[in-house]
């Protein structure tokens, strides 16, 4: 029996952290505030944001909330985003995509103020995962991963790591890290020939593809650690699953993370950590402008 890899405990250790910092920032005038912003009502976006909120207020984080209407006009999208990209009381940017065809998805990525960027979608923070250069912030889904692997002792070094899915939310970052780490990585996608015998080879596997039980008993090997970050409607059974045949695979593998109860718990966690963290950075910044202008 594989031992289960919730993410319950990695999110409680993480808010503890998190916590610990905030209560030193409000010490000294700063609370540290999220700004959810988002256009429409997708149920997806509102499940998230439901969750991010009620971690933000057990962390001590504000929230602030900025939502448009599914037909709202580019001019009017587009202040919206600066004012909180400039207003100074806001430390981190939720912004949700996909946006409505008559936005500029793109464009509005790219006008994210980096520093704000705490789900990784910029071109500094995407440069950052990928040149370590700790510019930016990841995206708090592959670092759900990590913390995952870090919390339960798992040390990605000299070992094997496949990593099924390519996107620039999950598979790419998530095989940088695990190099940063010092992981042989291999990544997997949907023109891969042969992934299964690919995969069996893996001490980690980490897959993200959002194909309900694409992961068989023959992607796996004994002693493996698999980490499911899919997710996708069971019909079946009437509830969300991930990638991995859970039943069929958790006998076989020497560690497994579950959906839900997996990732997902742990990357809101992740999400208002980034925002305490931008609240550390910004008032670092302010302390050396006011020295060098006290200096003068």
């Amino acid at each position: 029996m594989a031992k289960i890899l919730t993410g319950k405990e990695v999110a409680e250790a993480l808010n503890a952290r998190k916590a610990a910092d905030v209560e030193k920032l409000k010490l000294r005038g700063i609370i540290p505030t999220l700004c959810i912003f988002r256009v429409g009502n997708r149920a997806d976006d509102i499940s998230y944001e439901k969750g991010a909120m009620k971690r933000a207020k057990k962390i001590g984080v504000a929230v602030k909330q900025i939502i448009l209407p599914e037909e709202v006009r580019e001019d009017v999208f587009e202040a919206e985003l600066k004012k909180a990209n400039e207003d100074p009381l806001v430390h981190g940017i939720l912004l949700f995509r996909p946006l409505p065809p008559q936005l500029d998805g793109e464009r509005a990525r790219r006008m994210l103020n980096p520093a704000k960027d705490i789900d990784g979608s910029t071109d500094i923070s995407q440069a950052g995962v990928f040149t370590g250069s700790q510019s930016g912030f990841p995206p708090c889904t592959a670092e759900a991963v990590m913390e995952i692997l870090r919390f339960y002792g798992i040390d990605p070094a000299g070992k094997r790591a496949v990593v099924i899915g390519r996107s620039l939310v999950i598979g790419r970052p998530a095989a940088m890290m695990l190099m940063q780490k010092n992981a042989t990585v291999t990544v997997c996608h949907t023109h891969t020939m042969d992934i299964a015998s690919i995969a069996q080879k893996a001490d980690i596997l980490v897959t993200a593809t959002g194909k309900l039980r694409s992961v068989t008993p023959e992607f796996v090997k004994p002693d493996q650690v698999i980490i499911d970050v899919g997710i996708a409607w069971d019909e079946e059974k009437g509830r969300i699953a991930g990638d991995v045949d859970f039943d069929r695979v958790e006998p076989l593998a020497g560690a497994i993370s579950p959906v839900p109860g997996g990732v997902g718990t742990v990357t809101t966690s992740v999400l208002i950590g980034h925002v305490v963290e931008a609240a550390v950075k910004m008032s670092r910044y302010r302390e050396e402008q006011f020295a060098v202008f006290d200096e003068e």
